[in-house]
């Protein structure tokens, strides 16, 4: 006999519309008179092993919508990486619990563990319906066009090297910000959309899909000094040398590692410091400063693209329809059609899990250090509506009365 209860969880980074994601599944979910009961995991799967539970068939909707528009896991996530044994643990629990569609929002790691879980209800007989939902602001699922979440983020990143890139035509110098981005520098890429004039900043973008090199750095850096007089510089945190080895191994002394034993990348200034410390000693540039956006780039209230909001929120009702009209477990993909519109699909979870995009080779300039206007012409659409706009003093000039210039 169906019970008509459903569990959704959010996993991973917090982003600045995964909570659109959730109002999406809670409210479509609603709709369908199938639907008894909604239940939320609190802290993503470390909820569902502890059978913690909230339910969301309590909620009105006009507070379910209030926590759509605001940023970050409304109901807390986890960077648990569940192997085998654990999703066996999940898999007990949402049968305990008559759990019939299970609903988890997240990246790479959350696609593989709703791959297990879907494995774990055939083998057994049980009728549990699995659907990915996807999120993450490195933009690093295979087959999407691109993943809620990174559109906020990227309109985030645009517009902080807008500004960076003013204060540093203020006062000149060498700036370097540093970008989340393990393996795919789609985040970082986009601090291109906030150049508005030829000699705009970042002059320099540097993606983990091409080798890094110091020496070439340096020179490259010094270049920019003499032809623009200052340089500004974005760096993905996930920026390594030839043999595969990231630059914050090779340029740091004490590491600190996450709980998978991955070097700790984000949530430290470490790589744009010693960035900064290798430009001031090789180059002897007095003026050189550095910045990690670590966090503020995930979930930054006020800085939300329109076009991220309506597509996180869909993505979540399409959850809800694939698993109830559908007759398979899979992972929900964004389409891109047309000039810009976004279509959705249903993709089998083995294609998209445990699997990592990275930026495909026409989206990155020839020279390495910047990107093409294949990438720009990608990510425009996506940043939304209502992009600020910098602009500039015109250069009349008085003529000189103490010193005036030679004429010619």
């Amino acid at each position: 006999m169906s019970s008509g209860k459903i569990l959704v969880a959010q996993g991973g980074g917090p982003t600045a519309v995964i909570n659109q994601s959730l109002a999406g599944v809670v409210l479509e979910a609603r709709r369908h008179h199938g639907i008894q009961r909604v239940y939320g995991a609190r802290h993503g799967v470390r909820g569902i092993v502890n059978e913690d539970f909230v339910d969301l068939t309590q909620e009105t909707s006009h507070n379910i919508e209030l926590v759509a528009g605001t940023p970050a896991a409304a109901l807390g996530s986890t960077r648990d990486k569940p192997d085998l044994a654990y999703c066996r643990e999940m898999f007990k629990v949402l049968r305990a619990h008559q759990i019939e569609h299970f609903f988890n929002i997240g990246g790479n790691d959350s696609s593989d563990t709703v791959r297990i879980v879907a494995e774990e209800a055939r083998a057994a007989g049980y009728p549990l319906r699995c659907i990915h939902i996807p999120k993450t602001i490195d933009n690093d699922l295979v087959l999407n066009d691109h993943t809620p979440g990174f559109p906020s983020a990227a309109r985030f990143v645009a517009q902080a090297f807008a500004g960076a890139n003013l204060d540093n035509a203020a006062l000149p110098g060498v700036y370097v910000g540093v970008v989340m981005g393990r393996h795919a520098g789609f985040l970082t890429a986009a601090s291109a959309l906030g150049k508005k004039f030829p000699d705009d900043g970042p002059h320099l973008i540097y993606l983990p899909e091409r080798v890094f090199d110091i020496e070439r750095f340096l020179l490259d850096v010094k270049a920019t000094m003499e032809r623009y007089g200052r340089c500004v510089v974005a760096v993905s945190e996930g920026i390594h040398d030839a043999s595969g080895t990231p630059m914050l191994v090779k340029l740091a002394k004490d590491l600190e590692r996450d709980a998978h034993g991955n070097v700790q990348l984000s949530g430290t200034g470490a790589l744009a410091d010693l960035l900064c410390e290798e430009i001031k000693a090789k180059l002897k540039i007095k003026r050189v400063r550095g910045d990690t956006f670590g966090y503020l780039q995930r979930s930054f209230v006020g800085c939300v693209s329109d076009v991220d909001q309506r597509e996180a929120r869909e993505v979540g009702e399409k959850a809800v329809q694939f698993a109830m009209w559908g007759d398979r477990d899979g992972s929900v993909a964004i389409k891109r059609t047309g000039f810009y519109s976004a279509d959705y699909e249903l993709l089998p979870l083995e294609a998209v899990a445990g699997k990592t995009r990275t930026m495909e080779d026409e989206f990155i300039a020839a020279c390495g250090t910047d990107v093409t206007d294949a990438f720009r012409l990608y990510l425009r659409p996506l940043l939304g509506s209502g992009m600020p706009d910098a602009f500039r003093l015109r250069p009349n000039a008085v003529p000189k009365v103490l010193n005036p210039e030679p004429s010619r």
